[in-house]
């Protein structure tokens, strides 16, 4: 899942403070599992919105809502006339939704509510960690199931580095050494071995750096394409 958290009260005011008419537009998927970005907090946000507002004396007329997901326009398209209807958006979904949303609105402005921090998992209730940083490559085939891009401080690819101390991160103690975890788990796996094979270095211009990615599933696109042809 993606996770976020909310922008400080206080950057929100600034952004949207010169503006007449403000929908807060919630995200209904990923950032409301981790109460960053749902159509609740966009309610709250609105509410906060509109308090700030009486205190200051501007005249606003502040408004929520909430969809699934910003990312799918046939989550969007249905709400997108009285979206249009506003002056601002203040987008709670994750960096995707603001951009993918900012694409298809015309001249409407959308701002950020939330700061997307990564890709993570839940261990446990009210705690997110990031397990992978979606580089494009997946090589955890050859560490056990476990990132090292994501979650060695050095996204080092051939194994620890000098700081490593007793199964911890140099950076903090708190922090556990990837590469520790990543042998622990191949040892119990049986498949230490592959981890003596040395891998090339990492071409990063063929993936996360080497400009925005696109993925397309011809056989979805076609099957699309002749619904629409036969409608």
């Amino acid at each position: 899942m993606i996770v976020g958290s909310q922008k400080p009260f206080e950057e929100i005011w600034d952004m949207v403070k010169d503006f007449k008419k403000v929908l807060v537009f919630g995200c209904n998927t990923c950032v409301a599992i981790c109460h960053a970005g749902g159509g609740k907090e966009a309610e709250i946000i609105a509410s906060m919105i509109r308090m700030k507002a009486t205190q200051e004396g501007k005249e606003m007329e502040v408004k929520h809502a909430g969809i699934e997901r910003h990312c799918e326009p046939e989550f969007f398209e249905p709400v997108m006339e009285d979206v249009k209807t506003y002056d601002l958006i203040l987008s709670t979904a994750c960096g995707v939704g603001v951009n993918f949303l900012s694409d298809r609105i015309g001249e409407i402005p959308v701002y950020p509510g939330i700061n997307t921090s990564f890709y993570g998992g839940v261990p446990k209730a009210g705690v997110f960690t990031e397990l992978c940083a979606g580089c494009g490559n997946c090589i955890l085939h050859l560490t056990g199931g476990i990132c090292p891009v994501a979650r060695c401080s050095k996204s080092l690819m051939n194994g620890p580095c000098g700081g490593t101390n007793k199964g911890k991160c140099e950076v903090s103690q708190d922090v556990d050494c990837a590469w520790y975890l990543i042998v622990e788990r191949m040892k119990k796996l049986g498949t230490l071995e592959k981890l003596s094979k040395i891998e090339p270095p990492r071409n990063w211009s063929s993936g996360w750096y080497g400009g925005p990615r696109r993925v397309v599933l011809e056989h979805i696109a076609d099957l699309e394409e002749q619904e629409k042809k036969e409608a």
